[in-house]
């Protein structure tokens, strides 16, 4: 049976907000931000929709959307130019991000 084209595929079950949050607790690696590796961890591996549930248990916690790599980037400044990304730049700019 071929999939209908007005019906959007849906990939995966939504995320609990505890699966979600899990991603709060990595661990940076030596020589980057902690809460630049959680974003790009995060941004990695959530959907769009779920990234922007991320974006606030993030916030919650007193963290930095605006923490950088070792480039001196932010994770905004360095997904701006992802073509198939804006989702999660504007999820960003929303919570207050800048690049």
């Amino acid at each position: 049976m071929a999939e209908r084209k007005d019906k959007k595929k849906v990939i995966g079950e939504p995320m609990t907000d505890e699966q979600i949050k899990v991603f709060l607790d990595f661990n940076g690696e030596e020589g980057v931000s902690t809460d630049f590796h959680v974003l790009e961890k995060a941004y990695r591996a959530l959907r769009a929709e779920d990234f922007e549930r991320f974006i606030a248990f993030f916030q919650e916690q007193g963290r930095d959307l605006n923490a950088r790599d070792p480039q001196g980037r932010t994770l905004l400044a360095h997904i701006e130019s992802h073509v198939k990304c804006a989702d999660y730049a504007d999820a960003l700019r929303a919570a207050g991000a800048t690049a």
